[in-house]
């Protein structure tokens, strides 16, 4: 039956691919088989309609970043300090995909703590980007993109706090979307900054996203952020983008921005202006300012998170002298080079003598920023612009600039400090063949026309499913 067959299909794909790529940290292929199996005994017993009913994500099988937790299973953030973790949880979001029938593959490779924008920085080692294994998949959830990209999984969970779901969706050229901050559970997402952090979705068509965001999404009385108390039923897809206000974000002579990519952007806004859609240019006050000031945060934050793994209470733990020389030699053991760097530039934005200067003006841009994408977003009902402003970069290139690493988020950061939602889709290829991503924005809350878009893209440029395979065969024909 077909369950069976799509399932044997991504293990083939794993069979060719993760050896090269090095997606996956921890795999449980032979477990995933036994669960298919009984997916498809149910369907045999019940017949579809049925099965659907009971299992909504029927069939599909998941991939999970490996800084959200599973009860049993190694979380170890990809890094030395959580070598040994095994939770005694499960995370809310994954379990409410297990629940609805999602087949669990593994977990996947990430930066160390979720602190990247390759998948460079993890202790297991580098994933690389299936369309190219010289080069990187981005990151942080690069190992979750790579595996739906090269089809070893339906789709993937990934965490997004600054673009690290958006951004390897468009390295790797398949759909990432980052839900409205407070639509799903961050409980058993291990921290790197609190209030960015959000649990994500890599999916090679809007509709696999938009079944798994259904049964993800909605109230948890284990997090207090989430802003929902009820779940809200799976969105009813409108056909096309006819009457759609798009705003397409200026798009000057930015910094590192890939003139590939600024044509394949505007070329997708006309297509959707020939589709029956309205597009303006739109400039949003004090956007130049957003990755300065996500980094003043996120970095305070991150150093508050990360005070934990001392050796006493969580991780590895080095014996050494009195509980300070323990403490130092700890972490200088066990925490990678760009998380020390993050937890010192955090603890000095912190200090009482940079306190003001930093952090709590940060604070007061960030507050503007978001009104000033509420402001725009009463005048439309999108926002369109670029998700990288390059495509995928060789290994190593980035690794030891971390300035030059830090503007690979420059445009998905924006909607991550004004906790809006947003979604990348695959919108052509570079001369080097490799996949460009275009984003869009929407109003809190309103994932349905983040879907609705992505739907009419799909359908506009005949992409109906992402991936390596199909990519490489369509975008080829497509300006």
């Amino acid at each position: 039956m077909w369950l069976r067959e799509e399932f044997e299909r991504n293990v083939a794909c794993l069979q060719e691919w993760e050896e090269k790529v090095h997606s996956f940290v921890f795999l449980r292929t032979n477990e995933a088989r036994k669960e298919a199996m009984r997916e498809e005994e149910l369907l045999a017993e019940v017949g579809e309609e049925e099965a659907r009913r009971r299992c909504p994500l029927l069939g599909m099988t998941l991939a999970v970043k490996d800084n959200l937790c599973i009860k049993g299973m190694p979380a170890t953030c990809g890094s030395a300090a959580l070598k040994d973790y095994v939770p005694p949880y499960t995370a809310t979001a994954v379990e409410r995909a297990l629940f609805a029938g999602a087949i669990l593959m593994g977990k996947t490779n990430m930066d160390e703590f979720a602190m990247g924008s390759s998948t460079e920085t993890s202790h297991w080692g580098a994933t690389r980007n299936p369309w190219d294994c010289g080069r990187v998949p981005g990151g942080s959830s690069g190992g979750s993109a790579a595996a739906v990209a090269a089809g070893m999984a339906r789709a993937a969970l990934g965490t997004d706090s600054g673009g690290s779901v958006r951004q390897p969706a468009a390295l790797c050229g398949v759909l990432g979307l980052k839900p409205t901050y407070g639509t799903i559970s961050r409980y058993g997402l291990i921290a790197y900054a609190s209030s960015f952090d959000e649990v994500g979705i890599l999916a090679r068509n809007a509709k696999d996203a938009a079944a798994l965001l259904s049964v993800m999404q909605g109230y948890d009385g284990k997090d207090d952020t989430l802003r929902r108390k009820t779940q809200d039923a799976p969105p009813s897809f409108e056909k096309g983008v006819k009457g759609l206000r798009i705003g397409l974000l200026k798009m000057g002579q930015e910094e590192g921005l890939n003139e590939e990519v600024r044509e394949s952007v505007q070329a997708a806004a006309r297509r959707f202006k020939g589709a029956g859609a309205q597009v303006e240019t739109v400039t949003i006050p004090l956007i130049e300012h957003a990755l300065a000031v996500y980094h003043v945060l996120s970095f305070a934050q991150a150093s508050s998170n990360l005070a934990r793994y001392h050796g006493v209470l969580f991780g590895e733990r080095v014996a050494r002298g009195d509980w300070e020389e323990m403490y130092e030699a700890t972490r200088a053991q066990y925490l990678g080079t760009e998380v020390k760097r993050r937890i010192l530039l955090g603890t000095f934005v912190l200090s009482s003598e940079n306190f003001s200067v930093f952090y709590r003006r940060a604070q007061s841009v960030c507050d503007a920023l978001r009104k000033n994408f509420a402001h725009a977003l009463e005048r439309f009902d999108l926002l369109l612009g670029p998700t990288s402003a390059t495509t995928a970069w060789k290994l190593g290139e980035r690794l030891l600039n971390p300035r030059q690493m830090y503007l690979s988020d420059s445009y998905t950061i924006p909607a991550n400090l004004a906790g809006l939602p947003a979604v990348s889709i695959p919108c052509g290829t570079d001369a080097k063949g490799l996949p460009i991503g275009m984003q869009l924005i929407a109003p809190a809350y309103r994932e349905d026309l983040l879907f609705r878009a992505a739907l009419a893209w799909e359908e506009l440029s005949g992409q109906a499913q992402y991936g390596l395979r199909q990519g490489k065969e369509r975008w080829k024909n497509m300006k």
